[in-house]
């Protein structure tokens, strides 16, 4: 391959490469969202609870 051959590839390489970092960045984002929508953590103990705690938890039953 000569150096012609070479500086002629160097565009589709690199667009090769920037498609195949969207599709990797689509797919981690869609990934996350089925994730996110799937599953469901069970209730975790909070550090504060009372007057000073950061919001009313949806575990408690009051």
């Amino acid at each position: 391959m000569n150096a012609k051959a070479s500086a002629r590839n160097r565009p589709v390489l690199v667009w090769l490469a920037v498609a195949a970092g969207l599709l990797l960045l689509v797919g981690a984002n869609a990934h996350l969202a089925y994730v996110a929508m799937t599953t469901k953590p069970d209730c975790v103990a909070h550090a504060r609870e009372g007057a000073d705690a950061a919001a009313k938890s949806a575990c408690r039953s009051e």
